[in-house]
């Protein structure tokens, strides 16, 4: 048997993990997740505290419905810092970002592919906390252009991410696991969100603001050791993994390795059918308004309900607290139907996108209309993005269904034109919220219910969740044969 062959120290190091190894990776590829989302959104809190605070009139108050200003218990209104940023600047320094995140996508994901995920992914990460642990000094020497400078550079490394975890899920996880452990990987984003909003939260009320970057920059570099310790490209290169495993895995998925022979990447195929453009279509709704409410929501209840800081950061991360759990459950019971053969694959993903659009339009529309009510406004969020955790088993692990060959540059392709969102979104919020009233922000998450609702249903109607014939290179030729 494959297994003879393990070296000696192998066999030995797999009786002393009980949890199989393809779980481990999940949870590796979760926190290698969760880790890029505190690097990405703790700027959206501590520039709250970096800008100079708004001063508004009662006037100002009653013309402009601008929610009244709570105060600390010791009577100090809301802090400020030194930077005197517009609010066009700020939507700039946040979207920057992207800008570098949209250009190593396909790239990232072309090359998990060529050169092995596990390098790719890891290099990523060690890329953005270098940058994250630079990001004080940048600010104190270079200010707001130097910021945005960084963050392009940032985002270019932590572009391959959700590229190469899609070619690890592909090698590692059967069909009939992929909700659960999908969720779980791709779930990383809504914990990394509550952490990084909670965390900054906490360390701005206590301690100076440069301190957030340090934390979670050398919290992904001790990630990217374990990473390196714990992780394979795939079953069958792994020194330590029980042969029962990968014979069970070999038994469900076949072949087991990474196909060192992959022909090059069929790019006609792929872009002449409907199923990679309504993927594409899903992608850009699904991040435009997870942008907006990751990016923009501590701006808000900043801005416009006026929170102190430390309540800021709870009330920011609670929303992707709910929708963590809903991917989860929703991970869950789509592998318990797609089990049990209830309702094909292409169907439930469609299902659980249509819900996960839905849900998230209408009560982002009601929070608007909940004026300063602050439990309202808290409430509809947090419905809202709860029914958002179905997207996980929905749309976002459909590349991994229409290919296992490809899936890598399928995911960067649509991750990274939905990341053009990432670029326009936090912008257009600045120059949509001048003076950060409750009517231009009503706006905001109109157009945000637009684009859920028009996304939706151009994947209900031409997404799919079956393997496409240009995964397999010798049905492409047989295509090709026929035509002639």
């Amino acid at each position: 048997m494959e297994n003879d062959n393990q070296p000696e120290w192998g066999k030995t190091c797999s009786k002393c993990f009980i949890i199989p190894q393809r779980y481990i990776f999940g949870v590796m590829g979760f926190f290698a997740i969760f880790n890029a989302y505190t690097m990405r959104i703790c700027l959206s809190v501590v520039i709250t505290q970096l800008v100079v605070a708004r001063n508004y009139t009662k006037d100002k108050l009653q013309d402009e419905v601008i929610c009244p200003v709570l105060e600390y218990d010791d009577g100090k209104f809301l802090p400020g810092g030194e930077y005197d940023w517009s609010q066009q600047l700020q939507g700039y320094v946040l979207s920057s970002f992207y800008i570098g995140y949209v250009f190593s996508q396909i790239p990232g994901g072309v090359l998990a592919q060529r050169i092995g995920a596990k390098i790719v992914l890891t290099v990523g990460i060690l890329s953005t906390a270098l940058c994250s642990i630079a990001t004080p000094w940048t600010i104190v020497h270079f200010d707001a252009i130097g910021l945005i400078c960084l963050r392009i550079i940032m985002g270019f490394g932590e572009g391959p991410t959700f590229p190469a975890l899609a070619c690890l899920l592909s090698q590692w996880v059967p069909v009939t696991e992929m909700g659960f452990i999908g969720a779980i990987v791709l779930g990383g984003g809504q914990i990394g969100t509550i952490v990084g909003n909670t965390i900054c939260g906490l360390i701005l009320a206590h301690f100076t603001w440069d301190n957030v970057f340090y934390v979670f920059g050398f919290t992904s570099i001790l990630w990217c050791i374990l990473f390196v310790i714990l992780c394979y490209n795939d079953p069958a290169s792994h020194p330590f993994i029980k042969p029962s495993e990968k014979e069970y895995l070999r038994s469900i998925m076949g072949e087991i390795s990474r196909r060192q022979d992959l022909p090059p990447t069929p790019w006609s195929s792929i872009f002449s059918g409907a199923p990679i453009y309504a993927l594409i279509c899903a992608q850009i709704g699904h991040d435009w308004s997870f942008f907006v409410m990751s990016t923009d929501l501590p701006k808000y209840f900043n801005d416009v309900i006026q929170l102190p800081i430390d309540k800021n950061g709870f009330f920011s991360s609670l929303p992707f607290g709910v929708m963590w759990v809903s991917s989860i459950m929703s991970g869950y019971i789509t592998d318990h139907i797609i089990r049990r053969g209830a309702v094909g694959i292409t169907k439930i993903r469609k299902i659980n996108t249509f819900i996960a659009s839905m849900g998230p339009s209408i009560f982002l529309v009601l929070a608007s209309y909940s004026g300063c009510n602050r439990f309202h406004v808290l409430a509809c969020f947090t419905i809202g993005m709860g029914l958002m955790g179905p997207y996980y088993a929905g749309m976002k692990l459909s590349p991994m269904d229409m290919t296992r060959n490809y899936s890598a540059t399928i995911m960067g392709i649509v991750n990274g034109v939905g990341s053009l969102t990432g670029v326009v979104a936090p912008a257009t919020v600045g120059l949509m919220t001048p003076n950060t009233t409750i009517d231009e922000w009503r706006l905001v998450f109109w157009v945000a219910f637009i684009m859920l609702v028009i996304s939706s249903v151009v994947f209900v109607i031409w997404g799919t969740g079956e393997r496409q014939y240009w995964d397999d290179p010798e049905k492409i030729a047989e295509r090709k044969q026929n035509k002639t």
